[in-house]
């Protein structure tokens, strides 16, 4: 199974439920998408292999003696990496999305097609728990998107074995679209809050949008309070998975490395419910 973990906004606990999962299964992938800021080696502490994977991306290259300024390529660039100055174009690397548009606009083949290099993709396996395996995404500083390096990532994934977790990034952005996309299953993790509310619902109307199977897991959970989430999923009749509790205990001990028995118990009872979500897939798809 390709098993995405995103949300709404940042800091709900992608992460720390996608090392939760891994924790008791060896032999999963965890795929750290959210390039921007990969955080799930801090944890995992990786032995990285040495053959890192730059990633490059289309970028326009100007033949001045060829451009004639006549603004096509700026008219056409939805970003403004392209201006007009002194009668020729000037490319600003740092805002082109490498769309290719500007090529194909320019009546004189002025601009031709480069390379400039967007990220890393590094893998290795852990030294926490055993058996579990690390792709990481990181993206280079000032890259204007995180698309591509994420589709490469997850493209990078496609020889691996066994169960695979997504930690995407956050938000419900393109970033985001791009990492969930292609799961058999996205777990969507919130908090009891209405901020977390809100944000939950523009994440399930991404999950609905890409007809994904989802489930709901409440972190932070708190009894007088989650009623903020039951109700929303009950709306869209979203099953709520498990709640993690809050809990100062599971932070020391997960910033130490270690998995308490109550968490993992946790952990194993999602695994079951992504079980049985992937045996129903299997028979309506029978069925169908």
């Amino acid at each position: 199974m390709i098993i995405s973990i995103a949300s709404g906004k940042g800091g709900t606990g992608k992460t720390s439920l996608a090392l939760l999962l891994a924790s008791v299964r060896p032999g999963v992938t965890v795929a750290d998408c959210d390039v921007e800021e990969p955080n799930c080696h801090l944890l995992l502490s990786p032995a990285w292999q040495d053959n890192d994977t730059n990633i490059s991306v289309m970028t326009p290259v100007l033949d001045v003696g060829r451009c004639t300024g006549c603004g096509r390529c700026s008219e056409v660039c939805l970003f403004n990496a392209i201006a007009i100055a002194g009668g020729k174009a000037v490319i600003f690397d740092e805002l082109c999305h490498s769309c290719g548009g500007c090529l194909l606009a320019c009546p004189t083949s002025a601009l031709t097609e480069g390379t400039k290099t967007i990220g890393v993709i590094n893998s290795g396996m852990a030294s926490v728990f055993p058996g579990v395996q690390l792709v990481s995404g990181h993206l280079r500083v000032g890259a204007p998107s995180a698309t591509p390096l994420i589709k490469a990532v997850k493209k990078a994934l496609a020889a691996q074995a066994g169960d695979i977790i997504v930690d995407c990034p956050p938000g419900t952005a393109c970033a985001m679209v791009a990492a969930v996309a292609g799961s058999d299953v996205c777990l969507l993790v919130t908090e009891p809050t209405p901020f977390g509310r809100h944000d939950l619902e523009l994440a399930i109307g991404i999950v609905r949008l890409l007809n994904l199977p989802a489930g709901v897991i409440i972190n932070k959970s708190d009894p007088t309070a989650d009623h903020i989430i039951e109700d929303l999923c009950r709306e869209h009749a979203l099953p709520v998975i498990a709640k993690l509790p809050y809990s100062p205990d599971f932070a020391r001990h997960y910033a130490a490395g270690r998995i308490s028995q109550e968490f993992a118990a946790i952990a194993s009872q999602i695994w079951d419910w992504l079980a049985a979500a992937k045996e129903a897939s299997a028979c309506k798809n029978l069925s169908s």
